[in-house]
């Protein structure tokens, strides 16, 4: 076992229903309920939603999330990479939780995504059981497995397919039937700004990611470059509106989320680091969810 890891017969303290929440990490929830309300606004743009499709796409969408951060949370703690973490307390490392039980609740969320996935390619297309098997896999692998992606670098272009791309397009999908064209570009700029969550947290925890051997894409970039990547998301996704635009104008509302970016933005230039990032991450968070309702709204409208 891992250093900093309890054995299999070391005395553990009880986790609280509030250490449970926090290791669901709720500050990254927005990455999961922004894709699936913009992908409703693109589909009632069309003139036909089938709503409890779409009810079901965002149980999809926060169930992966969701045991995609306990799978993290398991993972990491085992391998001992959150042993001097600056973020919040994870369930493994801290010994509030055996990692087998961590494990287990991971499986079952993901059990939990794979039922409601199952039940909307029965009522939609076979298909989609293959996309919903590769984003739990995705999900698992992120840190799990003898070679995790995340440790690669590679964990931003797997947020941005499956919590932009792959979670507007689907939504879209199955709540109208239609792949219009407003989908794909919708899901670009809501794929960035989940992005500049890992950005975010990936930055506050270089100076350990590096000690403890997970390259992360902000490690491989290092401190200056991953603040300018950072940046580049925002204004990326923010500049996105105006093609959006171009098939809905009222999505114009979404440059409002101007004002909430300023905050995060200035902080991340002005050189904010360890524990200042954790705020910093809850500012991206709600930049997010405005992006998103102004978006969702100005596509709806």
């Amino acid at each position: 076992m891992t250093a900093g890891v309890p054995t299999a017969g070391s005395r553990l303290p009880a986790a609280s229903l509030g250490d449970w929440l926090q290791a669901t990490r709720p500050r990254t929830l927005p990455a999961a309920v922004v894709p699936v309300a913009v992908g409703a606004a693109v589909a009632h743009a069309t003139g036909r939603v089938v709503w409890w499709h779409t009810a079901l796409a965002l149980v999809v969408s926060l169930a992966l999330q969701v045991g995609t951060n306990l799978a993290n949370d398991y993972s990491d703690g085992v391998r001992g990479t959150d042993e001097a973490r600056v973020g919040p307390t994870r369930l493994v490392a801290s010994g509030l939780a055996p990692p087998r039980t961590v494990k287990l609740a991971a499986f079952a969320v993901f059990a939990l995504a794979a039922a409601a996935g199952l039940a909307l390619a029965l009522s939609t297309s076979a298909w989609l059981v293959a996309v919903g098997a590769a984003a739990i896999a995705a999900g698992w692998f992120y840190t799990g497995g003898r070679h995790p992606y995340g440790y690669l670098g590679l964990g931003e272009v797997f947020v941005f397919c499956f919590f932009g791309l792959v979670a507007v397009v689907g939504t879209v999908y199955v709540s109208c039937g239609e792949l219009p064209a407003l989908a794909f570009v919708a899901a670009v700029p809501v794929g960035l700004l989940a992005v500049a969550l890992l950005v975010v947290n990936n930055l506050r925890d270089i100076p350990t990611d590096a000690r403890s051997g997970k390259r992360t894409l902000a490690v491989l970039l290092g401190d200056r470059r991953t603040r300018r990547l950072y940046v580049g998301t925002i204004a990326t996704s923010l500049l996105l509106v105006g093609a959006i635009a171009a098939w809905r104008p009222f999505a114009l509302l979404a440059f409002l989320a101007v004002v909430p970016a300023a905050a995060p933005v200035r902080k991340v230039l002005g050189g904010a680091a360890g524990r200042d990032l954790i705020a910093v991450l809850a500012m991206t968070g709600a930049l997010q969810i405005a992006f998103g309702a102004l978006l969702t709204l100005g596509i709806a409208l």
